[in-house]
């Protein structure tokens, strides 16, 4: 498909994983960066993500919300990029992807507001244990280079991403497996130029809100 993204984002949000993701894929797109609160709740913005939420992408006639979908979707639409992985590490790349989309994010979530799950009750939430939710993920990025094959690819930009935010701000546990793989992907080229971006788009939408 061509044409140009129109990528819907704010500067200290999880659009910052969508946005590295644009710059791995190096198709054209445009940048929307939304202010929390009204600016995101109002009718233009709702009627391409109802919950009010970014990030979101447009591309053509399709809209596609939650990083994880982002990544992904963005990774097949644009496959010169090769950010698939082969055949071979087709199965890891989508088990990690959503492990971390799902178990792993709740996992934080509930830890950073200081949620609580009553041991009776562990068998509803998909992390079933802290620990024993960082220890598989531990096992999935120690001794490979990549979590997905031989090669760096969207599930690394997801996956990635969570785990450098997490030894940043401490909600993910600092194992030596995590830190080397973390120092492994984190200066990627691209990552760099969405950090820059975005770091430059804070001070305005910070002026903006004010």
């Amino acid at each position: 498909m061509t044409g140009t993204i129109d990528f819907y984002t704010n500067p200290m949000s999880r659009g910052r994983i969508a946005h590295w993701m644009l710059e791995e894929v190096g198709a054209p797109y445009r940048t929307h960066y939304l202010g929390f609160g009204p600016e995101m709740n109002r009718a233009e913005y709702l009627a391409i993500n109802p919950l009010g939420k970014v990030p979101a992408i447009r591309h053509g006639r399709h809209v596609v919300t939650e990083c994880a979908a982002i990544c992904t979707y963005l990774a097949e639409a644009f496959p010169e990029a090769e950010l698939t992985p082969t055949s071979d590490g087709r199965a890891d790349f989508y088990r990690w992807m959503f492990f971390a989309a799902g178990p792993l994010e709740a996992a934080l979530v509930n830890r950073a507001l200081g949620v609580e799950v009553p041991e009776e009750r562990r068998g509803m939430v998909g992390y079933a244990k802290l620990e024993r939710m960082f220890d598989a993920l531990e096992g999935a990025v120690a001794g490979r280079e990549f979590i997905a094959g031989s090669r760096f690819s969207a599930a690394d930009v997801y996956v990635g991403s969570q785990i450098g935010w997490g030894l940043q701000f401490g909600s993910i546990e600092p194992r030596p497996a995590f830190k080397d793989y973390w120092a492994r992907i984190a200066g990627r080229p691209a990552r760099a130029r969405a950090e820059a971006a975005d770091n430059a788009a804070m001070p305005a939408r910070a002026a903006a809100a004010g």
